[in-house]
């Protein structure tokens, strides 16, 4: 596994993330997921709130890819990892008990990526370098 650094976690925290996916024809599946966190050092969680197609995707076994960027800092990271679906067991309580109190909506799942690879996205010369790999 991977590991965040605070500076890493703090960044999530700030910013949009935007996954990636695709489907079982081979259909790549982006869009935004506001609810994206840092679980723990080794962990990004969000809340599948519409079931759409990138859930679909994880569904079918595809793997996840999370990016974040800063337009204005010019900085940014790609995670890369495999999701195990939580729905039924004490992370998803948690994650729903945390939704009621902050008023949003339940989510149906709450997928959870182990981090195998982090990857710069800044601006220059280190754009796309790996930063660290399981």
């Amino acid at each position: 596994m991977a590991t965040l650094t605070e500076d890493m976690k703090q960044f999530i925290n700030d910013n949009l993330a935007f996954v990636a996916t695709v489907s079982a024809d081979g259909v790549p599946d982006l869009g935004p997921k506001m609810s994206m966190f840092a679980l723990d050092d080794n962990h990004l969680a969000y809340h599948e709130r519409t079931g759409g197609q990138t859930y679909r995707n994880l569904e079918n076994g595809s793997p996840l890819v999370v990016a974040f960027v800063n337009f204005e800092q010019k900085k940014g990271y790609r995670f890369r990892g495999e999701v195990v679906l939580h729905t039924d067991d004490a992370i998803y309580d948690e994650q729903v008990k945390l939704a009621e109190q902050r008023g949003t909506k339940k989510p149906a799942c709450v997928p959870v990526m182990e981090i195998d690879q982090i990857e710069d996205l800044s601006a220059g010369a280190h754009a796309g370098t790996t930063i660290a790999k399981d």
